[in-house]
């Protein structure tokens, strides 16, 4: 319930059409309330004493109230429909900004599915929370204090013998509503994980098929589909037994208001229209009982969608701007520095990722970082541009800390490349000018000669404007890689990190583009990752990691010479080993360059 109302924040830019919705409303209700004491007057004034024209004059009456209370409630539905679309607009709006604020640490400890669910099923169930709260919920609590009270007024001593009746109904509503609300979250749950493995199945569906996995994924989504439908079918067996109680409350008052009215009519306590006027007060109290059933569903799913969409709002992304952290001022050289820096995801206990990392990557020089698949080397430059905070040291960037400034200040001057290439539905130019949507048309061309994309773009059949399709199928790998990297170049960066971008691109091109970056690039801090010494063979600098330390960096001829790991590695793969003397030779030559 507390995260209902912390919601209704959301409700405030609304409140005017709020308040409109819930003025109509009572007027509807005023209105309704007036029909029974109209009939009674028909009964007592008209019937009994046979006057036709209190019988018609009444009716007209009746027929206008009941054209003005329809007018009065499509009038309010339409204001409580704006204002629940409206919230769950906002809401969802929320959730996107919030995500889009989370740091890598958050998204690692978040899945796709779950924030789905949340930006969908969770969304709506609020909304429809509001919608029902100002159109059920109101009308019906109205419709009950109103009739309550005209039923004291009409007979005080047939209220007092139905109270007892009244108040046993409103404990089962309570009852319902308490129940549910942890069924509802269970629910949802199962609905995340549906979501979850259903999102996986359709991103993966390619490798499923090659692998010959079907059956073991059919097997996977039937669980967790049987696991959601149980949880559900357990819910609505729950409340299915909510109407029919709440039926046999509305009958039971019912044969008590006739018998003990009755009684008191024959015995010249009450008129037959008082009876008549008080057994309508009676449905009218009661039968909105039986919408609380409805409305019971929509609270119980809206408390636990409430509570699970308060969960992601409350996050706080681990990475954030320090008070007083100021703006990086641009067009600095770009010069970065390691001290000492350490890393782990779980400060408290997780494993140890990068120790004690030192080292200097200077403006217009190429620092490769190589080792083996887990040996931390995506993990250290993520630390680069803040994905991640470092556990212990520090790094600079120009002399400053980079927690000392503004993020998006530090990222204006990074560009990166990922492992995974990640293109979005629409034409390569957009996709190429994602980060500087005014770029010229120029400017595109150049970054993607730089990038060696520019002639296999011009053999699509549109050219810069071919449609990319989802996650886009419709390229090679090497297509992508190079498309993403001329991306990165259209962004001019002083410091471009490029994660193993190139690994879907043959030997020749890779060679082309390092020649290419080498030319128009020049005052750059690049740093490249790379698994192919072939990659890394003309770096000013390489940085062999094993197991989350540095164990040798250099130059190619000096690691040759010092470091066994790099030479192992150089040995795999390239299928030969140096002997001393040209080891010699390429130390020398480096020595005096």
């Amino acid at each position: 319930m507390r995260n209902i109302f912390r919601l209704s924040s959301f409700v405030k830019p609304y409140q005017n059409q709020a308040l409109g919705a819930l003025l109509l409303l009572t007027t509807v209700v005023g209105m309704d309330l007036s029909i029974p004491r109209l009939i009674q007057r028909i009964i007592d004034q008209g019937i009994h004493q046979h006057n036709q024209q209190v019988v018609i004059n009444t009716g007209l009456l009746m027929l206008c109230i009941t054209l003005l209370s329809v007018l009065f409630a499509v009038w309010s539905h339409i204001l409580s429909v704006r204002v629940g679309e409206s919230i769950a607009r906002d809401i969802r709006e929320a959730l996107f900004l919030k995500i889009q604020s989370f740091s890598f640490g958050n998204i690692d400890r978040l899945n796709t599915g779950q924030l789905m669910v949340r930006l969908s099923s969770d969304t709506s169930a609020v909304q429809r929370v509001a919608q029902v709260s100002l159109r059920i919920g109101t009308r019906s609590t109205l419709l009950m204090i109103g009739s309550l009270i005209l039923m004291i007024k009409t007979s005080s001593s047939l209220a007092l013998t139905i109270l007892p009746l009244l108040f046993i109904t409103s404990v089962l509503i309570v009852f319902f509503v308490v129940k549910m609300e942890p069924l509802w979250s269970s629910v949802q749950r199962q609905l995340d994980r549906l979501s979850t493995v259903l999102q996986e199945n359709i991103a993966g569906i390619r490798l499923i098929k090659a692998f010959v996995r079907g059956e073991f994924e059919f097997t996977r989504f039937n669980k967790a589909n049987q696991a959601f439908a149980s949880d559900s079918i357990r819910v609505m067996k729950f409340m299915a037994s909510m109407p029919p109680l709440l039926t046999m409350c509305v009958n039971a008052g019912m044969v008590l208001v006739i018998w003990v009215g009755g009684l008191d009519a024959i015995a010249g306590k009450l008129t037959i229209g008082q009876v008549v006027a008080f057994t309508n007060y009676l449905l009218t109290t009661m039968a909105p009982l039986i919408f609380m059933a409805n409305l019971t569903n929509a609270w119980a799913g809206g408390i636990a969608s409430s509570k699970r969409i308060a969960e992601v709002l409350d996050i706080v992304p681990d990475i954030h701007d320090h008070a007083g952290a100021k703006a990086m001022a641009e067009h600095r050289a770009g010069r970065i520095v390691f001290e000492q820096v350490s890393f782990r995801y779980n400060r408290e206990s997780g494993a140890q990722l990068l120790d004690a990392i030192s080292f200097v990557a200077e403006p217009g020089r190429t620092l490769a970082i190589l080792g083996a698949t887990g040996s931390g080397k995506s993990t250290l430059v993520n630390l680069i541009p803040r994905f991640y905070d470092v556990s212990s040291g520090r790094i600079l960037i120009d002399g400053i800390d980079i927690r000392e400034v503004t993020q998006d200040s530090l990222l204006k001057r990074i560009a990166i490349v990922p492992q995974e290439t990640i293109l979005f539905s629409g034409t390569i130019r957009d996709n190429i000018r994602y980060g500087v949507p005014a770029a010229s048309h120029e400017k595109v061309i150049r970054a993607t000669r730089t990038a060696q994309a520019h002639d296999f773009i011009l053999g699509l059949p549109e050219g810069y404007d071919t449609r990319v399709e989802e996650r886009g199928v419709n390229l090679s790998g090497g297509q992508k890689q190079r498309i993403a990297l001329a991306r990165a170049l259209l962004a001019a960066p002083e410091i471009l990190i490029l994660d193993d971008s190139t690994s879907a691109v043959d030997i020749d091109t890779e060679s082309r583009i390092q020649d290419e970056l080498a030319i128009t690039n020049a005052d750059c801090t690049l740093l490249v990752v790379a698994q192919r010494v072939s990659s890394v063979l003309n770096a000013d600098k390489i940085i062999v990691l094993d197991k989350g330390r540095i164990v040798g960096q250099g130059s190619h001829a000096l690691l040759m010479q010092n470091c066994d790991v790099y030479r192992e590695i150089y040995d795999s793969q390239l299928g030969g080993e140096r002997s001393d003397e040209e080891t010699k030779v390429l130390v020398e030559r480096e020595e005096l360059s």
